[in-house]
């Protein structure tokens, strides 16, 4: 999860003095300036300039959104009474581990971004912190979206079980578990000496490029969650398929009467008679609201687990792939992969309180309230 520079994806407008280039003479300055066989177009450089305030630009908006909307759902599940329960303390972990990568990671790692050469001007200890956060943290998140997908299976498929005070318990326990295992990924490199992170020679900062480490931390931040959340959503999938698709038909029966409509209130049935020979009742089940419910938190649970694996798949197979191949990406594909998984962070709260509407009433009246 370590930065990479930006500035690698347009191509430098001038060269140090005694790199292998194209022709050109010195400066008085000790910069080769490009010449006509290989020069840039006149106006190249004020476009390259645009183009990085743009980046740099769309990611401190992104900074800013994601730190703003998570604080704004950990504030909606303060002051709101019922949210004091679960599963909204497995929301409130979410949004606590996004936070925190929007307020400690994502800003130095736009600072690493935007150094020349990757290089890491901040010294040591700051080092150390910022990469044990930023491994800490994204680790939390990760999990904590495999922790709301157990839940909200265990919900489905075992709602009468999975009773508030089993919830409660079940919350509190994945919520330790998902801070410790965090916690030992982030912090192994230092307790263990599983690697260095900083190098003084080359003022580089990154995560631990030894091998074993590397299986260890992408399996544990990564690979593992993921298989979780799939198997999960597998059987959400089956769970709802047998529920939904082997509901009650239509069903056929004799009634006396000529003309009749009978609705029940819990399970929204209606009975339809038509004056024919043999009178009959067409007998139609449509959704309860719990079955409704179901099927809300069933798509939630995918687009959440589809927006997580989009965004964190492409850096933890680089993350993994490169330390053992002892091969390394152009830094461009670094920075991208490294920017699309901190934008999950972005992307969670979004996707949770879009498909809560008790979410969506408090965020009104809050804002109502204010002014």
């Amino acid at each position: 999860m370590e930065a990479a520079n930006l500035s690698a994806a347009a191509p430098s407008v001038a060269l140090p003095s005694g790199a292998g280039t194209c022709s050109g003479s010195p400066s008085p300055s000790g910069v080769v300036e490009l010449t006509p066989g290989g020069a840039m177009p006149p106006g190249r450089e004020a476009s390259l300039s645009v183009f990085t305030v743009l980046v740099v630009t769309l990611l401190v908006l992104l900074i800013a959104a994601t730190f703003l909307w998570n604080l704004l759902v950990l504030v909606t599940i303060l002051r709101v009474r019922a949210f004091h329960r679960v599963p909204h303390n497995l929301v409130a972990s979410t949004a606590v581990s996004d936070a925190l990568v929007a307020a400690l990671v994502m800003p130095l790692s736009l600072v690493s971004e935007l150094s020349a050469g990757r290089r890491w001007r901040l010294g040591r200890s700051l080092c150390h912190v910022w990469i044990s956060f930023d491994v800490l943290c994204c680790t939390a998140s990760i999990w904590n979206v495999a922790a709301i997908a157990l839940d909200r299976y265990w919900t489905i498929t075992r709602h009468l079980q999975y009773t508030l005070r089993t919830r409660r318990r079940a919350s509190a326990l994945m919520i330790t578990l998902t801070w410790a295992l965090s916690a030992l990924i982030a912090l192994a490199p230092l307790l263990f000496g599983w690697g260095e992170v900083y190098d003084a020679q080359l003022q580089r900062c990154q995560v631990s490029q030894e091998p074993s480490y590397a299986v260890f931390s992408t399996c544990g931040a990564f690979y593992l969650p993921l298989g979780v959340v799939l198997f999960v959503y597998w059987k959400i999938y089956k769970a709802a398929k047998f529920r939904f698709g082997h509901r009650r038909r239509p069903t056929v029966l004799p009634l006396p009467t000529a003309r009749q409509v009978k609705e029940a209130p819990q399970e929204a049935e209606m009975v339809f008679t038509a004056r024919c020979r043999p009178t009959v009742a067409f007998q139609a089940s449509g959704d309860s609201w719990r079955e409704q419910k179901e099927k809300r938190a069933a798509m939630m649970v995918g687009i959440l687990i589809g927006v997580f694996v989009l965004c964190w798949i492409p850096f933890f197979l680089a993350e993994l792939i490169s330390p053992l191949c002892a091969c390394s990406l152009p830094p461009i594909w670094k920075s991208i992969f490294l920017w699309l998984g901190y934008s999950n962070s972005f992307f969670n709260p979004l996707i949770y309180t879009a498909f809560n509407k008790n979410y969506n009433d408090a965020f009104r009246s809050f804002f109502t309230k204010q002014k």
